[in-house]
């Protein structure tokens, strides 16, 4: 499929699949396309060429409830200025759910409170989102998320701003969703051995196209394929699970 913004090409000849109960990263360097895939694979942007399929069906015939019922995104950009409490902002991942004129059923509730017990939030529910930490902030956003019920979560560079410690835990909650769950996580990820670490599936982007798909190893291994990131790069193992990892020489930098 491609994408244009007015008459700029922005995406092309992008083809993939996302398999149930798969973990995708999306990467690649700033300007190469990450999250207006992203955008794409939610619904929310539509390609001027090709389609999304949603088991099947094209995406653009599916209504707006009904792939908020499928498909949960967790955008980059948190509002911390929201003044609602923790359990007011995780309700309205019913909101597919619960009609105009009623209030949330008895499965409504429920699902709040497993969003709330699998993102370890029961302890903050009465707090203000804008109090807060950057993480906490974050585990609310992706439980509002799970709320929906999802069959496929996306989310665009979930670690951004966050600490060592934050960032791994958020992995780690969105390795064991994934596992427990059987949901199907695509994520925009900045950083590259975080995603080889993590996820079991690598898409790798470069000026609108997609150059490498694939596990993290057969990606590492493409020939050129992460001279896109324009630094000099040495590969190791990681020394407990074996996943590509990568040290950034100095005094031989090749960015253009």
């Amino acid at each position: 499929m491609d994408f244009a913004y007015q008459e700029q090409r922005v995406l092309a000849n992008i083809s993939m699949r996302v398999r149930a109960g798969d973990m995708v990263a999306i990467a690649g360097p700033n300007g190469s396309g990450k999250t207006t895939l992203l955008r794409l694979l939610s619904g929310s942007l539509q390609p001027v060429r090709g389609e999304v399929l949603l088991d099947g069906e094209d995406l653009r015939r599916v209504t707006a409830r009904g792939r908020a019922r499928r498909i949960a995104l967790v955008s980059q950009q948190i509002d911390a200025r929201l003044g609602f409490r923790v359990d007011e902002i995780v309700g309205m991942g019913r909101a597919p759910y619960v009609g105009l004129l009623g209030g949330p059923k008895e499965v409504d509730k429920s699902a709040v409170r497993r969003a709330l017990h699998v993102c370890e939030l029961l302890d903050h529910v009465d707090r203000r989102f804008d109090e807060l930490s950057g993480g906490e902030q974050q585990r609310v956003m992706i439980a509002m998320a799970l709320a929906q019920d999802p069959d496929f979560l996306l989310l665009d560079e979930p670690t951004v701003h966050l600490d060592l410690g934050h960032q791994h835990a958020l992995l780690e909650l969105l390795t064991q969703l994934q596992a427990e769950r059987g949901v199907s996580i695509v994520a925009v990820m900045h950083d590259l051995n975080l995603a080889m670490l993590y996820f079991q599936t690598m898409a790798l982007m470069y000026g609108g196209r997609l150059i490498a798909l694939g596990p993290p190893g057969q990606v590492a291994a493409s020939t050129g394929a992460l001279k896109v990131f324009g630094a000099p790069l040495d590969q190791v193992e990681h020394p407990q699970t074996g996943a590509p990892q990568f040290l950034i020489r100095r005094g031989d930098a090749t960015a253009d």
